[in-house]
């Protein structure tokens, strides 16, 4: 039964992912060019199904995800710091570099792999905590990633980085869709107003599609990505889903929280590094193949991580 409820849940995931890898590498899709489904997701699919969860939840249920808020966020910026100053001491990457690093690695694949991991598991209420967490990593550490990036930028061009640029950047990070839309959802919880049935069936019709087609870019994606293993490679695999998860029960004995919940924010934190960084690169024309190897290599050994914190976490 176990065994069968570990595959029911991971085997789905890894299919819609390898189906999106091999569509890119045979170029039944572009690989390169991957905008137009990359603004689907960011834009549209993820943020209408992240509003639509959040927002469906009562003041109550929103409260008590508080905690998953806080130790998750924590817990990725603890990564992401980590990451970025050993790189920046030890590596001696620039800036834009070592805080695209950090970001992968801190920063889980919460919309591709997370959210039909738990729905899988969980079922529909899944969605909640995965909004929650998306709303944490965007709100907390996509902005320092930005401004790195800027900086990084207006150092090329021989430019000093005023204030005005930085506040730019952190406006540009927290109007994405994809940070507006469960921070707004949030915000419609906490007001105790019930959202309308035919907005919520609206929502859901291009909210529905979101795991999928996130799942698929991550293949496409992925498939562009020339893969180098080395030991920061290595390094980065172990830190994502090993370091991570770990850390994160750490950090839930400062901070309570239900059984649970715990669990959640567990299997949350064991979620293969995210594909941000590599999106992020493309968009500053920075190099996005250390990335992508991380990326690649986080993700396929998830495949054992992630069946062992099912196993752990949720026996029956």
């Amino acid at each position: 039964m176990m065994s069968n409820a570990i595959l029911m849940a991971l085997v789905p995931v890894f299919f819609v992912l390898l189906l999106g890898y091999a569509a890119g590498k045979f170029h039944i899709v572009d690989n390169l060019h991957v905008d137009a489904l990359n603004a689907l997701v960011m834009d549209f699919a993820l943020p209408a199904s992240l509003f639509a969860a959040t927002a469906s939840a009562s003041r109550r249920e929103m409260i008590e995800q508080v905690p998953l808020f806080l130790v998750l966020g924590v817990t990725m910026l603890l990564v992401y710091l980590a990451w970025y100053f050993t790189a920046r001491g030890v590596s001696k990457v620039s800036r834009s570099e070592a805080s695209l690093q950090a970001l992968t690695i801190g920063f889980p694949n919460l919309a591709g792999v997370g959210l039909p991991i738990m729905t899988s598991v969980v079922g529909p209420a899944g969605t909640v905590p995965v909004a929650v967490a998306l709303a944490a990593g965007s709100i907390l550490i996509s902005p320092l990633t930005l401004i790195m990036a800027e900086m990084g930028a207006a150092k090329a061009r021989g430019e000093q980085m005023a204030a005005r640029q930085v506040l730019t950047a952190i406006r540009r990070a927290i109007t994405k869709p994809v940070v507006l839309a469960p921070a707004l959802g949030i915000l419609f919880s906490l007001s105790d107003v019930s959202l309308d049935a035919l907005a919520r069936a609206s929502l859901a019709l291009i909210g529905s599609s979101a795991a999928g087609v996130a799942l698929f870019l991550t293949g496409a994606i992925l498939s562009a990505q020339s893969f180098r293993l080395d030991w920061k490679v290595v390094a980065a695999t172990v830190a994502s889903d090993i370091v991570r998860p770990l850390l994160a029960v750490a950090v839930i004995c400062l901070i309570p929280m239900t059984q649970d919940a715990a669990k959640t924010a567990i299997l949350l934190a064991a979620t293969p590094s995210g594909f941000f960084g590599i999106l992020f690169a493309v968009n500053y024309r920075l190099d996005s193949a250390r990335a992508g190897s991380m990326v690649i290599a986080s993700t396929g050994f998830s495949v054992v991580t992630l069946a062992i914190a099912i196993a752990l976490l949720f026996p029956h």
